[in-house]
């Protein structure tokens, strides 16, 4: 009799277990905290930031069940440390198979028009959609993927908590992923003191202990950067973001073996370019370029200095590369690396908000 009972008991635990808890769909919106100096962020109508769209999106960019055999999750080759990129040249897949580029870092997304070194998704959501099925990364149907979160009751109240859907799919994971990745926003580096700064915007009492606080070198190697007869930077990076939107051949190769944007849209005066990234946190985005093959900052600015190849896309705005590059001499490369140290910003990458619920 009393097996009896244990037994009864067992089976009324199990289904409490399996079953649905009783949770509401009363979704808090979410307040997005964009620096004073930086454009407001569009945000798709169909995918209003939520509390509870992003405390699910954090859950799933961590989540190691979206990979083939439980090994990798998004943050697997999107770090914290390394400002949510990955330090290896190229990352490696559920099967130990390698990508052919390096992953980007996740900076400032909101702002972003296109994702991908080649620009082949158009928005976050769609971009989100990639990776998991992709063979070379997490290499799991989309299908399986919601069948395993379905299994799980904590998420399967967190997805009605966040979209009000008790048959979520692989568009209300994107949609949670791009509200995570929508609030991951860097904006507090000594180069954002010295941009207010440099463009008339007042400094409250911190940043101007900060802005004081600026050597000469790092005036120099900002000045260096936004000369058209120094470093020649601002074509492709400026304003608070560091970033323009477009694509760009920057003189890495004179044949390409990576067609870059040019294998999306079939324009051979496409062949060779790549989206420009953000600067923003480079001191620890390394290794640098599309396919990684520069591992320091010193081999960036050796190859604008004096590694520029020709090809019959290069960027017109490379103003010196018929003589290789800029040719900076050792005095100003130092100041260009200074300034380029001022846009680290370890509040970014220390920031518990963007770090896995439970490490």
């Amino acid at each position: 009799m009393n097996r009896f009972l244990i037994g009864i008991l067992s089976l009324i635990l199990l289904f409490l277990a399996c079953t649905k808890e009783k949770v509401g769909y009363e979704p808090t919106p979410y307040v997005l905290k964009i620096p004073s100096h930086f454009p407001q962020m569009n945000i798709p109508s169909d995918n209003p930031m939520t509390e509870e769209g992003v405390l699910l999106g954090r859950m799933l960019f961590y989540e190691k069940q979206l990979s083939l055999n439980n090994t990798i999750s998004c943050g697997s080759c999107h770090a914290p440390d390394a400002s949510f990129s990955d330090v290896n040249q190229f990352s490696q897949g559920v099967n130990g198979t390698m990508g052919t580029r390096n992953s980007m870092a996740l900076i400032n997304l909101g702002w972003q028009t296109s994702f991908f070194w080649d620009g082949r998704a158009q928005t976050l959501e769609q971009q989100i959609l990639e990776p998991v099925p992709n063979p070379v990364e997490m290499h799991l149907q989309w299908k399986e993927a919601i069948v395993r979160l379905k299994s799980n009751v904590g998420y399967r109240n967190q997805f009605y908590k966040a979209f009000g859907v008790v048959e979520f799919d692989s568009t209300h994971v994107a949609k949670a992923l791009a509200q995570f990745l929508r609030t991951m926003i860097s904006g507090q580096s000594k180069y954002d003191v010295m941009y207010k700064f440099a463009n008339n915007i007042p400094l409250n009492s911190s940043e101007l202990a900060i802005k004081n606080a600026v050597t000469s070198d790092e005036w120099a190697g900002f000045d260096l950067f936004k000369s058209l007869n120094g470093a020649d930077c601002f074509h492709c990076h400026n304003g608070a973001l560091m970033q323009v939107q477009k694509f760009s051949n920057n003189g890495l190769d004179a044949a390409f073996s990576d067609l870059g944007r040019g294998a999306i849209t079939n324009n051979p005066n496409d062949n060779g370019k790549f989206k420009v990234p953000t600067l923003r946190n480079i001191e620890l985005s390394g290794p640098f370029m599309h396919d990684g093959r520069f591992a320091t900052l010193d081999d960036v600015i050796e190859h604008y200095s004096t590694g520029i190849q020709h090809s019959a896309t290069i960027d017109p705005l490379i103003e010196f590369a018929s003589q290789g590059g800029v040719q900076l001499d050792p005095e100003q490369r130092n100041q260009l690396k200074a300034f380029l140290l001022t846009l680290t910003d370890q509040h970014f990458v220390t920031n518990p908000d963007f770090k896995p619920l439970n490490p």
